[in-house]
């Protein structure tokens, strides 16, 4: 089964157009450049007029990926060792 309806497809899509266009504008009154960002609110905009898309995840749901960050194996900047002579 979909994740999100044709409704919600032509919202999002309707957003890429006029990010493009330069007309598509966030919350604040901003100008959008964003492609993620046009997304959300096509995503949003299909939410508020009812069209098949999932919830929103709260911020404090959202999965780990499992591996972990590489430690930096060199000298942190401006940590220079001295010698003592």
């Amino acid at each position: 089964m979909a994740k999100y309806g044709k409704g919600a497809a032509k919202r999002v899509k309707s957003a890429m157009h006029r990010r493009k266009k330069g007309t598509l504008k966030s919350g604040s009154g901003g100008r959008v450049k964003s492609r993620k960002q046009a997304i959300a609110i096509g995503l949003n905009e299909a939410r508020e007029k009812g069209a098949k898309v999932p919830r929103k995840r709260s911020s404090g749901s959202r999965k780990r990926s499992g591996g972990r960050k590489k430690a930096s194996g060199g000298r942190k900047k401006g940590s220079r060792s001295r010698k003592s002579s």
